[in-house]
């Protein structure tokens, strides 16, 4: 069998779920994500332009992210991000402010605007006050718990919390759709999520058959391929920065504390002895 692309990495899973010809996939996996009664459940759903930001150099990752309209006119945006850059609450708010602004034209009453939603899949614990791996967030009144207002929606989605659920066996894929469309993400690497989901495209969910077999098939293009790797490299780049950067983060906090305790009158073998780390790291960190 082909290796199937890693749809954890944001270019695949737009080839997947955010190309022309694949709205049917979208929609169910939108139905299963928004939670839709059956009389509101989606039935056709129309991919928008990327590019609806433009402002500066952060923007134009936004063109990786799947924005849909929605048969009530509501605008989706979905963004599968897999490193943590620490910043994802502002980084939704922009990009759910950016998408609800861009539906104003000229002459249009506010009355027009229509409710924007934004999808946040992270392979990252990013919630952790929170044991839920789906967590919904609206506008309320703090005391009161009023709903302000439907127009907001904000959803995160975290895949290590789900893979946890899978393996105590507290999530079943058979019962839940939502399971079924986020453990795709992690089936290219893990043959007993692939196997079950095989199961269950061939004995009930024929949207899911029509988007394994998708999955397939953009998993063997040339084209498709490069770009992928390509993509795939940047975004391990970006996680070797971000690694860098929390490891310098942390050897400049220590040596804060160090500096202070030398201050106090400490020597390096008495801080060793203290705090369990290396003489010789300490020192090299007085010298820096």
């Amino acid at each position: 069998m082909t290796k199937r692309l890693d749809l954890r990495v944001d270019f695949a899973f737009k080839s997947l779920f955010g190309t022309h010809g694949n709205e049917s996939i979208l929609a169910a996996f939108l139905n299963a994500a928004l939670r839709f009664p059956d009389e509101k459940k989606i039935h056709k759903v129309q991919l928008l332009d990327p590019h609806f930001n433009k402002e500066n150099q952060e923007d134009k990752r936004s063109i990786l992210d799947v924005h849909a309209q929605l048969e009530d006119g509501s605008r989706v945006n979905i963004e599968i991000q897999l490193n943590n850059k620490h910043d994802m609450e502002k980084r939704t708010l922009y990009y759910w402010s950016k998408m609800y602004s861009s539906q104003m034209k000229e002459g249009m009453d506010y009355g027009e605007l229509c409710k924007t939603i934004t999808i946040n899949i992270v392979n990252f614990r990013y919630l952790s006050h929170i044991h839920d791996y789906h967590s919904t967030f609206q506008l309320y009144e703090r005391e009161q718990k009023l709903l302000l207002t439907d127009m907001i929606e904000i959803h995160f989605m975290e895949l290590p919390k789900l893979l946890i659920k899978w393996r105590n066996k507290e999530v079943d894929p058979r019962e839940d759709q939502l399971v079924r469309w986020l453990l795709l993400l992690e089936a290219s690497e893990d043959e007993e999520i692939t196997h079950v989901l095989e199961e269950i495209a061939m004995q009930e969910d024929q949207v899911l058959k029509k988007a394994m077999d998708e999955w397939e098939r953009v998993s063997q293009d040339p084209e498709v391929i490069l770009a992928y790797e390509a993509r795939r490299k940047a975004l391990l780049d970006e996680k070797s920065a971000l690694r860098r950067a929390e490891n310098q983060g942390e050897a400049k906090a220590l040596r804060t504390v160090i500096l202070s305790m030398t201050e106090k009158g400490m020597n390096p073998t008495d801080i060793a002895g203290l705090t369990g780390i290396p003489e010789e790291t300490i020192k090299k960190l007085l010298q820096q």
